[in-house]
């Protein structure tokens, strides 16, 4: 009879194709929310922490370095203000320094970060992360021109193409209201990256000191940029600057110079332990959805007792001829123990299924709001130990009505009566 165990279980859910398709379903559902929910928390933390984020550390305003890191890297936050191009002379000559790109922002197109630079941004960077390379039939822009190279997101979503002019739009938000007058002309778009610089579009950052309506402080006084005369050193300001560092070392060095001992700046470093401190901040929410996930099982595992009880009285006598047949009570007892495992293995493999739709939205969501792109199929031990689990937990969940079954009265249930 073991030979036939299968049959046993594969009749069995044929006859209840209806209550058998409603729980495989739960539990695929169940085990699907919780394959998600830790998935994208991982690929969440590794793609905001350890991403391909090129820089090691931002300097920008006293405030906060959480903000610093929002702003400049992710471009998600205001800034927390500017400090002087002076100060940023001065990092970038620091021998702890390697590369030290200066940020200026405050407009936008249609809702992309317009974001100030200088050429220095496009060059190689040392590690392992690609540089910003022009798609073929563009070029990087030339300072002082108006002149703009865009992220491969902001131009799919914008229609601009190289060749194509546009005119910014004050602050970060995007209010008809708030254009400009002066015209960029796109020279370049991006190669995709996969990063927050896909959503940006970037114009030299003298562009954004002579944009109409802007005023600098950068000497503490009010200074506008007037057409064909140089603008002072002095007056001018950035919102942030990124910096690459020699070694760990230097990040100390510089933490202690800045942050310790300093008051006219604030040094966010490493990027990766600030975002890890957001992503802690967050933990609470992370584990709410840990135990939903959690109690969707149980439910799941539920509904997998209640469905083959459910089918316990029509099936009594079914067991009982099986045992005049000479089966025994634990063969029935294995029967249905394999068929809750079976529903529990049928409900984890279409789980895989839940997850990739639950993890397509997500993706979507986050790429569309950040530009980082998150990986499916990145390995985590929650696709080896919950489809386990649930299996498991299905099998256990069969041992109520199999001890039902075990306990039938064969000569009660053969008769005709019954």
């Amino acid at each position: 009879m073991k030979a036939g165990l299968p049959l046993l279980v594969g009749r069995s859910l044929r006859q209840h194709a209806l209550s058998t398709t409603i729980t495989v379903a739960s539990v695929g559902l169940a085990c699907g929310l919780v394959l998600a929910v830790f998935a994208i928390q991982a690929q969440s933390l590794r793609a905001f922490t350890a991403g391909p984020l090129g820089f090691d550390g931002v300097l920008g305003a006293r405030g906060s370095q959480l903000q610093l890191v929002l702003n400049a890297v992710f471009h998600l936050e205001t800034s927390p203000g500017n400090i002087p191009w002076t100060l940023y002379e001065a990092i970038a000559e620091n021998p702890q320094v390697r590369r030290a790109i200066p940020y200026a922002v405050g407009d936008n197109y249609r809702g992309f970060r317009i974001v100030g630079t200088t050429g220095s941004l496009f060059e190689d960077r040392d590690g392992t992360d690609a540089p910003l390379v022009v798609a073929p039939g563009g070029r990087l822009f030339r300072s002082p021109q108006r002149e703009a190279v865009l992220g491969s997101t902001a131009a799919h979503a914008t229609g601009l193409g190289v060749g194509d002019t546009f005119a910014p739009y004050h602050g970060l938000v995007f209010d008809e209201a708030q254009r400009h007058d002066e015209q960029f002309r796109v020279v370049g778009v991006l190669e995709p990256t996969n990063t927050p610089a896909d959503r940006v579009i970037w114009i030299p950052i003298e562009g954004i000191y002579r944009m109409s309506g802007h005023v600098l402080r950068g000497s503490g006084d009010s200074y506008r940029a007037e057409p064909g005369v140089p603008i002072p050193d002095a007056h001018k300001e950035v919102s942030a600057v990124l910096l690459e560092l020699r070694s760990p070392q230097s990040g100390f060095v510089l933490d202690q110079l800045i942050n310790k001992q300093g008051s006219a700046a604030t040094l966010a470093w490493p990027i990766g332990r600030v975002m890890a401190e957001l992503f802690e901040k967050l933990g609470w929410a992370i584990r709410v959805l840990g135990l939903v996930a959690y109690l969707v099982v149980l439910v799941a595992a539920g509904s997998i007792v209640a469905s083959i009880t459910n089918t316990m009285n029509e099936r009594r006598r079914e067991f009982a001829i099986l045992r005049a047949l000479g089966a025994r009570r634990r063969t029935v007892f294995a029967a249905l123990v394999l068929e809750a495992g079976t529903i529990g293995a049928l409900g984890a493999g279409l789980g895989f299924a839940v997850y990739g739709l639950i993890f397509a939205l997500a993706r979507a969501v986050v790429q569309a709001q950040t530009g980082v792109v998150l990986d499916p199929w990145s390995g985590h031990w929650v696709f080896a130990i919950a489809p386990a689990a649930v299996v498991a937990l299905a099998a256990a969940a069969g041992l109520l009505p199999a001890r039902q079954a075990y306990q039938t009265d064969v000569a009660a249930h053969l008769n005709p009566t019954n």
